[in-house]
């Protein structure tokens, strides 16, 4: 199963169903400057909390000042430095949509050929059409309801399956195109458990009272939903318990996060007989032709247990009950397109109770995302034309080229791993390939027909198009000049299979990257986080495939049970932070990214020792030498502000720690830290030399 790790979690806001970075209030970024100091690019001096000593909360220390002045807006669950500058993207991004919009010569009609500009402008005109959209209600799903009304046998149901999953609602289970994780040039069709309405399956099968208590208000939220859709209260109740008896069921069966994380347990690479096999009452013959690729051949299962115990399901649970449980599922996909009344009920449940928004983000802010979603490179084109000069992207390279540098060297001489080892090791290093920016080849759009309304309709044909585009490639070659990301993301991944870094435009600004900025806060900065992806392909889950993208073992009994050993002391030592009463961070669950930001932030610190040696600066700035202001630079891209509901959603659902956990965590294994900052032994931020845990 093709593994990529973001460097962060992209978080739901807003809308369920629509995955962006958290914005919040307007706070730019200023620049450090004294009392009369002419700017310079840096940071404030006010980002910080001298009341807290660097030595036991480095955190609050290095961001205090940031976040006391930075609250959360009530539209948002957490407010950051990657919102903030999400947010700033969000801005260039909508004067791009709506001047396209206002561009248009006329409203597009099914048929017509457009322009990039005509399908955005349409797209986010469609998406503004808040009036035709209330006076649509739910009309536009009726059509689809009556399909779903009219399901008498399990054929049908499964037919209807492979209609929704090319609109984008994920009913059973998950279908896609992804490499093939021991053959890395070739893509086959993958299948993964789904068909959740609750954000894991934890959320089912935990007892304690909060997660009773969230169950309930899924129950009473599914309920509102479908008496909203017409149901009468009482068929609508006893329809809502039907779902989540359902779901509940498909949950219990379902693979935690943490075993997902085992790329060798998630691959099942199965033909047409043993598919057959698998699940004897679903055609996957049929749900391939249903879907428009008949001639699919190998599929990688990913959780056999799920799709045996679906299999059983759809035998034994009532037809009704399932054309309940796929009525809901395009209502809860569908609910943040449609009227207002369908949207406010979806954000009361998955926004402010899961996390604790208070209020919905404006309407263009939610089309903007839309529209990066569903157009995403196309409008990428617009954006780096005017936000993303040539030089940035040449002072990244030679940034990575540094990065790589000091991890070779780090590989090189580390005393716990073999040379048998270590020679695969530098062999992958090497063939690590690097994106920055933006792709340089465009996504061909001209089969995603868009039209300035119903929008709902936008979005279907868009995730038809996205569905199709994946479907094609099974079978095929791996196109290695695909992105995951948009280029206004403001996030970097690395991709196992692939194993390439990827960094979109969109990070490559400050506070992150500057190319005026000194090199204590680039490379504390981005430096970092190049550092993180590059650890990435030697974490847990990316040491597991070699040079060529390839699940192998390349490692030595020896060399292998040493890389574990540390990488159990990182797993420790997470598991000991406290998120919220007895809520603690899984330290397994977070292992990957864990492992990445400590590996990331050393070998970012050996490249601004070098870097120094042949650029030298001066002793101190502000007050701070320059080891300093690499360590502060490094904490203040996790300054962030977060609700309690959100941080406890996070602690269970996401592979990333809490911010406050990645600053400190990392920052106290390091005793170049401890020396930077003269903090004495047993301090909390200086761990001593048995407590430290190091792995690259």
């Amino acid at each position: 199963m093709r593994t990529i790790h973001w460097l962060l979690v992209l978080s739901i806001t807003g809308v369920i169903g629509g995955f962006t970075s958290l914005a919040g209030t307007a706070a730019q970024n200023r620049s450090m400057t004294q009392a009369g100091a002419p700017a310079r690019h840096g940071f404030d001096l006010l980002d910080l909390d001298t009341t807290c000593q660097p030595c036991q909360d480095f955190f609050q220390f290095a961001t205090g000042g940031w976040k006391k002045r930075n609250p959360i807006g009530p539209a948002y669950a957490s407010w950051s430095r990657f919102s903030q500058l999400q947010e700033k993207n969000q801005e260039v991004l909508r004067q791009i949509l709506e001047a396209a919009a206002a561009s248009r010569l006329a409203p597009s009609t099914p048929g017509t050929p457009e322009t990039l500009d005509q399908k955005l402008g349409d797209f986010y005109a469609a998406c503004m059409d808040e009036k035709g959209i209330e006076a649509g209600g739910i009309r536009p799903l009726e059509p689809e309801l009556a399909r779903i009304a009219a399901i008498s046998s399990l054929a049908e149901l499964q037919a209807e399956v492979a209609r929704l999953h090319s609109q984008g609602v994920r009913a059973l289970f998950g279908f896609g195109s992804a490499q093939d994780d021991k053959n890395s040039e070739q893509m086959i069709g993958q299948a993964t458990q789904g068909g959740l309405g609750l954000p894991d399956r934890d959320y089912y099968t935990k007892q304690d009272q909060r997660s009773k208590q969230l169950r309930q208000q899924y129950e009473r939220h599914v309920s509102k939903m479908l008496r909203l859709a017409g149901d009468a209260p009482a068929l609508a109740a006893t329809s809502a318990r039907t779902v989540l008896i359902l779901e509940t069921k498909m949950a219990e069966a379902s693979k935690t996060r943490v075993e997902r994380r085992d790329p060798q347990a998630n691959y099942h690479k199965m033909g047409p007989a043993e598919l057959r096999e698998l699940t004897p009452a679903f055609s996957w013959e049929a749900y391939f032709r249903d879907v428009g690729f008949p001639d699919i051949g190998e599929t990688n299962v990913g959780q056999p247990d799920f799709f045996r115990a679906l299999n059983e399901q759809l035998t034994a649970a009532p037809m009704a009950d399932w054309k309940i449980y796929l009525r809901w599922h395009l209502l809860r996909a569908s609910a943040p397109a449609l009227s207002s009344k369908f949207v406010k009920e979806n954000f009361h449940f998955y926004n402010r109770t899961l996390t604790g928004v208070k209020e919905l983000q404006p309407r263009w802010r939610r089309c903007v995302r839309a529209a990066d979603r569903n157009l995403g490179e196309a409008l990428g084109q617009k954006y780096v034309a005017g936000a993303f000069p040539p030089g940035a992207k040449a002072r990244a390279e030679t940034m990575v080229g540094d990065l790589v540098a000091a991890l070779r060297s780090d590989i090189e001489t580390l005393p716990w791993m073999s040379d048998a080892t270590r020679q695969q090791a530098l062999a992958k290093l090497t063939a690590i390939s690097l994106k920055i920016g933006y792709p340089d080849k465009w996504r061909d759009y001209s089969s995603y027909q868009v039209i300035s309304g119903p929008y709902i309709e936008n979005l279907q044909r868009g995730s038809a198009f996205e569905f199709r585009r994946s479907l094609a490639q099974i079978g095929q070659p791996v196109d290695r000049n695909e992105w995951q990301m948009t280029p206004p993301t403001v996030n970097a991944y690395y991709d196992s299979s692939m194993n390439e870094i990827v960094f979109p435009a969109g990070i490559l600004q400050p506070p992150f990257f500057d190319p005026q900025a000194d090199d204590a806060l680039n490379y504390g900065g981005m430096g970092a986080v190049i550092g993180h992806e590059l650890t990435h392909g030697f974490d847990d889950q990316g040491s597991q495939y070699d040079a060529q993208g390839n699940l192998r073992n390349w490692w030595t009994p020896e060399d292998l049970k040493n890389f574990q050993a540390r990488a159990e002391c990182v797993e420790k030592q997470f598991s000991s932070f406290v998120v919220a009463g007895d809520l603690r961070q899984n330290g397994k669950l977070v292992l990957g990214e864990s492992i990445a930001d400590l590996g990331g932030l050393n070998i970012a610190r050996v490249a601004l020792e070098r870097a120094l040696a042949a650029r030298p600066a001066p002793e101190k700035t502000d007050g701070y030498t320059q080891m300093q202001r690499f360590f502060l630079a490094f904490a203040r891209i996790w300054a962030a502000n977060a609700r309690p509901e959100y941080e406890r959603m996070m602690a269970v659902t996401d592979t990333h720690p809490l911010p406050r956990f990645r600053a400190n965590g990392s920052i106290s294994n390091l005793p170049e830290y401890a020396a930077a900052f003269s903090c004495p032994a047993g301090a909390a931020m200086a761990r001593s030399a048995e407590a430290r845990c190091k792995i690259w």
